[in-house]
Parts: C-alpha cells; structure tokens; sequence
C-alpha cells in the first residue's frame, strides 16, 4: 500500500481499526477470556460488568465482528484473544447442537438454550465459516441449524418457539406449546432468518431455507407482531414495540424477499420500515421500544434500520440509499466512542469484583466500542423518562456496530453484470475504482478508474439538484465535460450515468452543497438540526456528559492526509 493525498474525510475502514481496540480488550483475562457485556461510564470510578449474555450472545456478536472489521482494516492485532473467543464459542455447545449459558460463580444465571443466543451464534458460525472454509466451523453449524429445525413446533403452514429458553430435554412447558403460547416472535424466530439465509446461500443447507420459509409465514400471517398498518404491536406481550427486535426482523423479511423475488413480502417490508423512520430523526437516533425504553436508543436498532434500507434500495426503491447515507455519516459513527477524557477509572484492580466487576483501565479497554443507550444528543442517556440512566455500553451493540460499519463498507461500490454503481458518497478503495469524496466540506468527488467499467453510474444526493452537477472527465491529458441538465444523464431518478469509463480516467463530480435546519422529533422531544449536506454540523439542545455533534470541525476547503485505502480482489457480502 503506497501513502499518497487522499481527502481526510470519514473513512469506515478506519473505524473498523477503532472498533477492534474495544473487541479485543473487553476480554476480562482474570475469567477465562468471557467478554464484559455492559458498561457504566458515568460512575466514579467507570466499571464494566458481566451478564447472562456473555455466553452465545456476546461470543457470536464479537466473533461475527472481528471477521468483518478484519475483513475493512486488514488489521491482525489480538488473534490469541479471538481465538480465544471461537473456542469459547464452540465450548458452548451440548451433544443436542444448541449453545447454552454458563454458569458464574457470583450469580444465580441458569444454564439454558437462550433463543435470542441462537440468533448471534449462527451468525458467527457463518461469518467465520465464509472467511475461513474450516470444516469444523460447518460441522458445527451443520449441527446447530438441525437443532433449530427439530425444537421448532411445526403448525401446517408455521413453525416457532413456544418459550424464550429450551432446557436440555424440552421445552420448559407442554402447556404453551398446547396454547401457541409463542413469546415475542420477532425475537425469537424472526431475527433468525437474516443469518439462517445467508448460512442456506453459502452452504446449500435445506434445513436453514426450510426454517426461513416457515418462520417468515409466521411473522408475516400469523404473529401479530406487525399491526395492518405496518405499525409495531405495542402491547407488553410484545414487548411494548421493542425496535431492535423489530427492525431486526424486517431486516430479515427484506433480505428473504429479496432472495426468494417476492414483492409482496418487500412491499410488507417497506411499509413496517415507513412507519418506523416516523419514530426515528433523520439522523438515525431510533427509541429503545414505544413505551418503558422508548428514550434509550441501542446502536443494534440503528443497525438494523441500515441493514433493512440497504437491501429495500437493492430491490429498486433507491431514495433508501441516501436515507442510510445520513444514518451512517451521523449517530452510527457519532455514537463510537473516540474521546473519553471525560471517564474516570482505576489504574489497578484493588476495586475488581473477579468473575462480576472491573473498574481497571476502562476508558482504554473500550474506545472504539459503540453506544449502548444514547440519547440524540448523547452518548449517555440519563433522562427522566423512561428507565432513567442504565448503562452505556452493551456488547451486542458493539458487534452490531461494527457490522453497521461493514455493511455501509460493503455497498459504497457495487458492481452488477458490468455496472458498477457507487451508491454512498463515502471514500473507499475498490477493485473498480477509488471513490474520493469531499463532504462534507466541498460538493465534490473524485473517482479513479482502476479497470475498465462497462457502465458507471453514481448517486448524487437530492438536495444537490439537477442542473448544476457537472462532471469532468480526465484521460490522458485530454479533459471532457458532461452536464447533469442533460435530461439522457440521470437513470433510477438519483443516478448519474456516465457511461463506459476507461481504466486511467479520473472523473471529478461536482454539485452545489446544501446547508439547511430541521427540526429533528425524538419521543416528545425536538432537537434543532443544523445540516451541511447529509451531515449534521449542530445539534440544540446540546447534551451534557458528552454531547453529540457540535464538536465537528468544518471546513469550507476539504482536508488532506496522506494514506490510501485498502483494496480486496475477493470480498465476503452480508
């Protein structure tokens, strides 16, 4: 990799490297290598804490991340801890496929086949499967996705789980398996069938489609989990409207539309996902659930709502790009934690709890994680709504991060049958091209063509207009010029289509940049919205432990770094 001037712009693949520092370094070395699951940062001094979601929970969020954040960064730092973390991983399993809890020697947490657990597992067996072919990764997997099909209760036209725990020998009751007595389907079955398809594509796996088939009938006809309107269930049954599990499984809906060509269930999709980014700001804060969590925004769900808007784009309704562009540029790389002069810890561990608690070196062993409970404005939510302060870091939105940070990676550049299309203003390198982009402080961006492109194609933001994006060609000392005025210029209403494009070109997109405010509603409360393009420059009110966006730098003339960008020839797609 050759330095040269690229634009210091936001780069994921870099806060892939971040993100990597808080995976590796929430291992807790004095109990067997088991990750901390929360955070409080607001304590004096700041501690992290164990859970019952460290076992299959924490272990299938961290290892699913560490393929993928090693996958953007190339980054090998910490391999005997992540090894550490697949073994664990592995260790989890009974003889009847399914990964159980462990027991602590400070609680009284039962060891049980958490469903929600299953979920992060089989992602993991799959992410590490897709990097490595290791045929005891597959075997495992193998095993794990029978376990899933035999536990199901299978109806003539729908599958679940009658409980959110499977015991070693059964289910705990008989009797809601007699009623249908299914708790929270979206949690337990419907999350379940982003990875069960992604696993069913790469290895064939009947059993997997087959579960995506019936849990997918389930949530859609028979649930309720989805009210007529596309709206959440907000009943306590349903767990007031909980959003992670709720975007997680329209997510999941999109991507077996997509996979399977059914409009009908895309369309079910994008109404569910309509509603919800009313409950959402713009810049991509989402509430916990509508009614006891609704303040506490879990970087999970925001996930979820990238992942969700990603696939609906790639199913052709392509105002979803820009949509997700704003969520990525604000609250998902606003909420990784890159300043923490403002936590307190312990330079020693005379304060640890061994086995529950640490109060040694916090702020060091998380930078780079990703907020569990922010407010819009905050990376600490302490409201006098809802729960009030709980806590500030999770592990599962650590993982689900960093899989944000992939999946927006992942799609800047894509390439279809000889188009290539660039759907985020993002910098990033790629096999095609290098995009260069110059937001948010100058409307422009550059692409350098690596190897000729049959037809290219870019998103230009709404906000920029038509008649005045101009794009300048260079090849060989010879420089073209193409107008956006030119109605034969724009394909998909957002595309500039340019075109073949030669391997050497350099083409340079100009655009005018727009500066406007909104007034952003998060739950009862407004929060004016200064806006430079699709970024947010200010926020007001302004938070108070460690307020968001108002500390960016901006600039009329972009910066410069010198640096490049990483290049795959292959690369893994969720």
């Amino acid at each position: 990799m050759t330095d040269k001037w690229i634009p210091d712009t936001l780069l994921l693949e870099d806060r892939a490297k971040h993100v990597l520092n808080a995976i590796i370094r929430i291992a807790d070395e004095d109990h067997g290598g088991i990750p901390f699951f929360s955070a409080n940062l607001m304590e004096s001094p700041a501690f992290m804490r164990h859970g019952d979601w460290d076992y299959g929970s924490s272990h299938g969020r961290l290892v699913d991340a560490l393929v993928l954040a090693r996958h953007m960064s190339g980054v090998t730092d910490g391999l005997e801890v992540e090894e550490r973390y697949r073994s664990n991983l592995l260790s989890f399993f009974k003889e009847d496929g399914l990964s159980y809890r462990q027991l602590n020697p400070k609680t009284n947490w039962e060891p049980n086949a958490n469903m929600i657990d299953q979920r992060a597992v089989i992602l993991a067996l799959t992410s590490w499967y897709m990097a490595t072919g290791d045929r005891k990764v597959k075997e495992a997997a193998d095993k794990h996705v029978a376990a899933l099909k035999r536990i199901a209760v299978k109806e003539r036209d729908v599958w679940y789980y009658p409980n959110s725990e499977y015991k070693e020998g059964g289910w705990p009751s008989n009797n809601a398996i007699q009623l249908r007595l299914a708790p929270d389907p979206a949690a337990f079955c419907g999350r379940l069938v982003m990875p069960l398809l992604k696993y069913y594509e790469v290895t064939g796996n009947g059993d997997a489609l087959e579960l995506c088939e019936f849990f997918s009938a389930m949530i859609v006809h028979r649930s309720g989990v989805f009210n007529s309107d596309g709206s959440f269930n907000d009943s306590l049954a349903y767990r007031s409207g909980h959003f992670h599990t709720r975007i997680g499984t329209l997510d999941a809906l999109a991507r077996f539309g997509y996979h399977t060509h059914d409009a009908s269930l895309i369309q079910f999709v994008k109404k569910s996902y309509d509603w919800a980014l009313t409950w959402c700001t713009s810049f991509g804060w989402t509430p916990g659930d509508m009614h006891e969590q609704a303040y506490e925004h879990e970087t999970c769900s925001l996930v979820d709502l990238i992942a969700t808007g990603i696939t609906l784009a790639r199913s052709g309704y392509t105002e979803y790009w820009s949509v997700v562009e704003r969520f990525l540029r604000n609250h998902l790389t606003e909420s990784q934690l890159l300043d923490l002069s403002w936590v307190r810890d312990k330079d020693d561990k005379s304060l640890d709890d061994v086995g529950l608690m640490s109060h040694f070196h916090v702020a060091d062993r998380v930078r780079g994680a990703f907020a569990g409970y922010s407010a819009p404005n905050d990376f600490c939510c302490d409201v006098a709504h809802g729960r009030g302060h709980t806590s500030d870091l999770q592990t599962c939105c650590i993982g689900s991060g960093t899989r944000g940070l992939f999946m927006g990676w992942s799609h800047i550049v894509t390439e279809d049958k000889g188009e290539v299309s660039v759907n985020f203003l993002l910098s990033r390198g790629s096999q095609w091209l290098d995009v260069h982009s110059y937001l948010p402080y100058e409307g422009k961006i550059v692409l350098d063509i690596r190897r000729p492109v049959e037809r290219l194609r870019v998103r230009i933001p709404e906000w920029a207009g038509y008649a005045k994006v101009e794009a300048a060609r260079e090849l060989n000392g010879e420089v073209r010029h193409q107008s956006g005025a030119e109605p034969s210029m724009w394909v998909k209403q957002r595309y500039l289509s340019l075109g073949a494009a030669s391997e050497g070109e350099r083409i340079t997109i100009t655009f005018p940049l727009s500066h406007q405010q909104t007034v952003e509603k998060a739950v009862g409360q407004q929060f004016i919205t200064q806006w430079r393009g699709d970024d947010v420059v200010h926020l007001s009110p302004e938070g108070v432990v460690h307020p968001f966006y108002n500390n960016r730098k901006i600039f009329d003339t972009a910066p410069m770094r010198q640096g490049d960008y990483r290049r795959l020839e292959k690369e893994l797609y969720w």
